[in-house]
């Protein structure tokens, strides 16, 4: 059933999942806040919030809480509009390990001073496709945000944007950076690397981030973008699931033993596996090389980590890469792009499967489904948003 909850400053509804019809009665009669805190106490009893409550905000009012957070946090409102617009994003298209789950940690850095609210950004031109970008300890999201405009302002002019960043943090989804891009009619790839999680293979201790790689396309339609972490899960949905006291899927993390582990505490002190064993840890050094070694920030597990690790900035590293689609075929490109995912598509499909996706198809699906829809949240994170004095 759907209740609404007065608050003072939000209009906010609960959907309750349970028959008790007193305890629905009850929740009826409560302030948001208590409303949270007997949430959380209830939900210790039953191991699993998601079991009790969601919590249903609007995006845009969602939108001016991280907003004014981070400008709380000493962030410029356009450094905070940036910010906020990342953080949406991943919970519109699906993906809550990179959006609220974090809004703690960043806010935590913050006051820790490892991340600077008010960075000096500076652009080094190298040539006219090539920069080099100092984020001064920036919020990666911020960092991120100049880099790829300036990896899209080098492709416009040259045919292509070559755009290393240092000193910077975690940015969130690289898929959100790659889209600004193909919106541009550019090819794109996107590395970043990231605090020790992987092990590499023949190693029982984890040593590389899970380090994505993104990579965009414009078809003329829905944009072609893949974007995967090189861990068989990505370290961010370990970490939601020992938040929520939920087990992960069997086969993807180590304990601190070098045994398989379905204990999200213990994956986090152990080592992901990496995809296809040597080839995944190929790809997480290649990465590493590209975002860290190149750009002249952390690598080889001296990036610092975000949740656990304040005693300094993380000097993350990010790597975009920009190519005009044209610079060899022309206006052919894109006509040719349309065959290559027709015959595709067209080909038999496999038992259990009425469509052969692209990558980037689903994910646009889900955003397109849930742009103009509230944004669902599990007390845990709108107990966060509490005390980061978002609801009073």
């Amino acid at each position: 059933m759907l209740l609404p909850v007065k608050s003072p400053n939000l209009e906010i509804k609960v959907s309750i999942k349970t028959d008790d019809l007193y305890l629905s009665s009850f929740f009826n009669e409560l302030n948001i806040i208590s409303l949270v805190g007997l949430l959380i106490a209830y939900s210790n009893t039953l191991r699993n919030i998601w079991t009790i409550a969601t919590i249903i905000i609007d995006g845009k009012k969602l939108k001016k809480i991280l907003t004014k957070i981070f400008i709380n946090h000493g962030l410029s409102q356009n450094h905070a509009n940036i910010s906020s617009n990342a953080i949406i994003n991943a919970e519109i298209v699906g993906a809550h390990t990179h959006g609220l789950a974090r809004l703690r940690m960043y806010c935590e850095r913050i006051k820790k001073k490892v991340i600077n609210p008010k960075p000096k950004i500076r652009i080094k031109k190298i040539s006219q496709s090539i920069s080099h970008i100092d984020a001064n300890n920036s919020i990666g999201f911020v960092a991120a945000d100049v880099g790829i405009k300036q990896a899209i302002k080098n492709a416009k002019k040259t045919g292509i944007g070559f755009v290393g960043i240092k000193k910077s943090g975690h940015y969130g989804l690289s898929s959100f950076y790659a889209e600004q891009a193909v919106k541009k009619n550019l090819m794109v790839f996107c590395f970043t690397n990231g605090p020790p999680a992987l092990a590499p293979h023949g190693s029982k201790k984890s040593l590389f981030g899970t380090n994505p790689i993104c990579f965009g396309v414009p078809t003329g339609k829905t944009p072609f973008i893949f974007d995967t972490s090189t861990s068989m899960i990505n370290r961010g949905a370990i970490r939601r699931a020992s938040k929520l006291g939920q087990k992960i899927p069997y086969g993807v993390a180590l304990d601190k033993n070098g045994k398989i582990t379905t204990d999200a505490n213990k994956a986090l002190k152990g080592s992901q596996i990496p995809i296809s064993t040597f080839r995944g840890s190929g790809l997480a050094w290649m990465v590493d090389i590209l975002s860290g070694v190149l750009t002249g920030s952390s690598h080889s597990g001296k990036t610092k980590d975000p949740f656990d690790d304040l005693t300094g900035p993380q000097n993350m590293g990010h790597l975009f890469i920009t190519i005009n689609p044209k610079i060899f075929i022309g206006g052919n490109f894109l006509k040719e792009i349309k065959i290559n995912i027709s015959r595709i598509k067209k080909l038999p499909k496999a038992k259990g499967f009425t469509s052969i996706l692209y990558p980037g198809e689903r994910k646009n699906k889900i955003y397109r489904k849930n742009l103009n829809k509230d944004i669902f949240i599990p007390p845990k994170i709108l107990k966060e948003l509490n005390d980061l004095n978002a609801i009073k």
